[in-house]
């Protein structure tokens, strides 16, 4: 077994900074060519300390940004209109997408469909809590109002 430096986080085997021992062909086959791990030396050490001061740069920077982001959807609320069966049931449903492209339509931020989390289908006329999360442990809460949408005058049902 050959004891190595974890550069980076690496799935089933441990955090960057850690000391490990792996097989000799695991270390030099797999670890060392991708740059997540280096033989324990003195020099490693503070290559792994120079990395991490940089990751921690990056992560604030990340986190200013979401800040920013959280600050320009602070009380955030949705009205979607759609299509209902007999009134309170909607004829499909309102998802991510359509709560993606409301959020841009209203505050202009652009978001993916995987930072919003619902707790349920919206399939119903009503009130929904629902969080937007912008990572680095920062999430927004919004309601989304779902209601009726209006049929256009003179069309047949």
């Amino acid at each position: 077994m050959t004891e190595v430096l974890l550069m980076a986080d690496v799935k089933k085997l441990g955090k960057a900074g850690e000391v490990v021992k792996v097989a000799p062909g695991y270390a030099r086959n797999m670890l060392f060519p991708q740059d997540l791990a280096a033989p324990v030396t003195e020099a490693a050490r503070r290559r792994l300390a120079k990395l991490e001061a940089e990751r921690a740069k990056v992560r604030e920077e990340k986190r200013k940004e979401a800040l920013a982001i959280a600050d320009r959807l602070k009380d955030v609320s949705l009205t979607v209109s759609a299509p209902t069966v007999d009134g309170t049931r909607l004829y499909g449903s309102v998802n991510v997408t359509d709560l993606v492209a409301a959020i841009e339509a209203n505050r202009g931020v652009k978001l993916s469909r995987h930072q919003i989390n619902l707790p349920d289908q919206l399939k119903e006329i009503g009130t929904y809590e629902a969080k937007i999360d912008l990572g680095s442990g920062i999430t927004v809460p919004f309601k989304v109002w779902i209601v009726e949408e209006a049929k256009a005058e003179g069309a047949e049902a």
